[in-house]
């Protein structure tokens, strides 16, 4: 069978070029650092390609996890080179994916003699390289780094099967729009990332990551009327509030973290932050709401969220999703998702200050928030954009 048939890689192949091809220039001209050259149609379409089919083989019995970059050894700290450059070949990199399946490692690609090949391995990535990762059998994601400290890719496309999800760049201009969603699309705010923990998108992450659904709903700092959408008493109230994540951030805001040794202290707050991060999204496993103010400071997990007193039931709401050619819909939100995203879409539209993020267990991931401008709860379907 020819293997170089996959129809998705054909038709996205140009305008993924025009993408990178933009942030080149983009990058050049405000005099950040930027790979010398991007792949060209015919390298995108053989790296998605490839990468394809090795999704749908197995080695040993595992599917094969497989991140390509696209960038020379120059391009890159502490390449592993291979003596000999390998086939940029679905058999090839189903053999060697054992060995790179393991987050940040990625093969890296270029031309060689003329020719696509697999190079050796990379660790760290210049921003807007050219990057398409294996998540599952025959889902593939397109995305590249804003910054060097970033944690999260930028998320530019998701393939799976014939259909094709790229990301809508423009997403971000609602006036509304909440904060998790910008940093997650996050295109034009690479100095704003460099700058930033991201703890809601690692959050984010996190929570989508321990598979058994979860909830976790942002509140402002000081003010106690989420109570009154809150069952009394709380089961597993936190007193005093959990603020090791709140103290990380600060730490890092004010530059105290690295005192000392700035690149030992660096990673170890990067490390604390992880534990942090993963400590948070563990509680939101647990039936129920958990409950963190807008500095990141717990206030209680498996909450039951209530209806307020005087509020009407949620009957409606938008869902959007950030990427091109979507339409908003008005919909039930007893036709969308389950308990916990009904219980998101009440608290939200009877607390309109807060933030709902609601992982489900099929990898679904979702923010409410009120939206000012069609005055209704909005549900942002971000799962794209977490891949």
């Amino acid at each position: 069978m020819n293997e170089r048939a996959y129809a998705v890689a054909r038709l996205v192949a140009p305008r993924l070029h025009a993408h990178f091809s933009s942030y080149q220039e983009l990058d050049r001209a405000r005099g950040a650092v930027a790979v010398d050259t991007i792949p060209d149609v015919a390298a995108i379409e053989a790296m998605i390609d490839t990468v394809f089919w090795a999704s749908l083989r197995r080695e040993e019995g595992y599917v094969p996890k497989i991140s390509l970059a696209f960038l020379t050894p120059t391009d890159t700290d502490h390449p592993l080179v291979f003596e000999q450059s390998l086939p940029l070949d679905a058999a090839v990199l189903t053999r060697v994916s054992p060995a790179v399946e393991r987050p940040g490692i990625h093969l890296g690609v270029h031309y060689v003699n003329g020719a696509l090949c697999v190079w050796g391995t990379a660790r760290t990535i210049p921003p807007h390289s050219f990057v398409v990762e294996v998540v599952e059998p025959g889902l593939i994601v397109v995305k590249h780094r804003r910054g060097r400290r970033a944690a999260k890719f930028v998320n530019v496309a998701v393939l799976e099967g014939d259909r094709i999800k790229v990301i809508d760049e423009n997403a971000s201009a609602l006036p509304d729009c909440p904060s998790l969603l910008s940093t997650l699309l996050g295109f034009d705010a690479v100095d704003e990332w460099d700058g930033s923990p991201n703890v809601l998108v690692q959050l984010a992450v996190s929570m989508r990551a321990h598979r058994r659904g979860g909830l976790l709903v942002m509140v402002p700092s000081g003010i106690d009327s989420w109570r009154a959408s809150i069952v009394q008493p709380i089961t597993y109230s936190v007193r005093p509030a959990f603020s090791e994540l709140a103290h990380l951030v600060a730490s890092e805001r004010d530059g105290s973290h690295v005192l000392s040794d700035p690149s030992v202290g660096e990673r170890r707050w990067q490390d604390s932050l992880v534990r942090a991060v993963d400590a948070v999204a563990g509680l939101t496993a647990v039936d129920g709401a958990t409950l963190m103010t807008s500095t990141y400071d717990v206030l209680a997990f498996g909450a039951k969220i209530v209806r307020r007193r005087g509020q009407p039931q949620v009957e409606q709401m938008t869902v959007t999703e950030p990427v091109e050619s979507d339409t908003p819909a008005v919909i039930n939100p007893t036709t969308f998702g389950g308990t916990r995203h009904l219980s998101a879409a009440q608290f939200v539209h009877d607390q309109r200050d807060s933030v709902a993020l609601v992982a489900g267990q099929d990898g679904r991931f979702t923010v409410f928030a009120w939206s000012p401008c069609i005055d209704m709860v909005h549900a942002h379907r971000v799962e794209t954009l977490l891949l």
